[in-house]
């Protein structure tokens, strides 16, 4: 019989091993000028491919209607956000984010979303997923072959654990509310480590609380992690939940200006610092 920490960890593994895969798919470093062509089915894609910061983009109406020609596609000037829609698919993309909404789901990329001559672009690496779609690196084609999947991603509602996702957004909130999206993240990466750590309880709750070696977490003592999470601390949750790592390794984090004699900066290996936390495994 699973137990709930086998079937997290399966959850997981699999979320990170797409990462993984997904790192394994980049080319070498090409330049903008760089040619790369997209297939769908090895049929040439029909809309355009921007090369960008090492990252391949595509025409997200054109990707969505070559991936199904039956989605409708509307763009709203005033938030600048493209939604796709279909039988399988509702899909938003907003112009700066670094993630993209399918199916309530938070896919997150390293480079953000951009609109260029009228045509707004995001990574391919990052799109194919919503679509439930496969890709590989080609070399003979020096580019991406795209094949149809079963036209949309799982749905957030049968996704996420509604009680993984209120209280690992409410230990981010709690402390990260004032941090970039990427300092969220992190938080939410040091939760989510430990849970896989053999050394830690084996839930997002168990670690908040967790007094094994003293609090943890100065919001499990004070109360404040019972405030209602930010907006972006719930984004923030899910895009953890879905696999995105700044690392895998992190597992304590501190505000230096606060606590600059922690136990953590005397003990831990540093990672490095992002907004005003500093990371350590």
């Amino acid at each position: 019989m699973q137990t709930r920490k086998d079937v997290f960890l399966k959850k997981f593994t699999a979320a990170l091993l797409i990462a993984l895969s997904l790192f394994s798919l980049m080319p070498q470093a090409v330049s903008a000028s760089a040619s790369v062509s997209v297939t769908v089915d090895g049929a040439p894609f029909s809309g355009s491919v921007l090369v960008k910061n090492n990252t391949t983009y595509v025409g997200i109406r054109k990707f969505s209607t070559d991936l199904d020609p039956s989605a409708s596609v509307t763009y709203d000037a005033a938030t600048r956000t493209l939604t796709v829609r279909s039988n399988a698919l509702t899909l938003t993309c907003t112009d700066g984010n670094r993630y993209i909404v399918a199916n309530g789901r938070y896919l997150y990329y390293d480079q953000p979303i951009l609109m260029k001559d009228g045509t707004m672009y995001a990574p391919i690496l990052q799109l194919y997923r919503a679509y439930g779609a496969g890709i590989k690196w080609s070399n003979t084609l020096h580019g991406f072959a795209v094949t149809r999947g079963r036209g949309g991603i799982a749905s957030g509602s049968s996704y996420y654990r509604s009680d993984e996702v209120l209280w690992l957004s409410r230990i981010i909130s709690a402390e990260a509310k004032g941090e970039p999206l990427q300092g969220k993240i992190a938080v939410g990466n040091v939760i989510l480590n430990r849970v896989a750590h053999s050394a830690f309880p084996n839930t997002i709750y168990g670690v908040i609380f967790d007094k094994k070696h003293g609090v943890q977490f100065t919001p499990a003592a004070n109360g404040t992690i019972y405030g209602t999470p930010t907006e972006e601390s719930i984004i923030a949750a899910k895009i953890c939940l879905e696999g995105y790592t700044v690392s895998t390794g992190i597992l304590y984090f501190v505000n230096p200006t606060k606590a600059p004699n922690s136990w953590a900066s005397k003990n831990r290996a540093p990672f490095g610092k992002i907004g005003n936390h500093a990371f350590y495994y």
